[in-house]
């Protein structure tokens, strides 16, 4: 699989989302299909750069619009990077990984798309699973208790 195909302009790595083609289970297959009146079949999704934009909102994306228009792969390359596209925002971050975005660019830029991708899943664990710690970026979470 060719990682920078299934990585979005913005830096959302695609490739580690619940809905792409190669980890959606039919119970969130059926969940998408349900929520936006289509058939479960249609909800796999092969990344936003092959789908034309995310499927979790299933509407056009100006951020993948803007990337074509200027020619350019990722955020990161662009003279106007970071432009509001990328403005983190409170509003579902506990379910979509959106104020990842800049990080994640960032990230790619300072340390390659190679390694940005060994380390993604991991990040995206952190996100939403890691203990908030100011200062210091989120930590694991606390291991369960022996014997529960």
């Amino acid at each position: 699989m060719d990682l920078r195909k299934v990585t979005a302009p913005c830096g959302i790595d695609c490739f580690n989302c619940e809905v792409y083609h190669s980890n959606i289970t039919t119970e969130i297959a059926e969940r998408l299909a349900k929520a936006f009146g289509f058939d479960p079949e249609n909800a796999p999704c092969p990344g936003c750069r092959e789908a034309g934009g995310c499927r979790l909102h299933w509407d056009n994306c100006e951020t993948l619009d803007c990337v074509k228009e200027r020619g350019v792969e990722f955020c990161y390359e662009c003279p106007d990077f970071p432009c509001s596209r990328l403005l983190p925002c409170a509003e579902a971050a506990e379910r979509y990984p959106h104020n990842l975005k800049a990080f994640n660019l960032a990230r790619i830029k300072s340390v390659g798309f190679e390694q940005w991708a060994e380390e993604a899943k991991r990040n995206r664990l952190l996100y939403f699973r890691g203990r908030f710690a100011v200062g210091t970026g989120p930590q694991p979470p606390e291991p369960p208790e022996a014997g529960r």
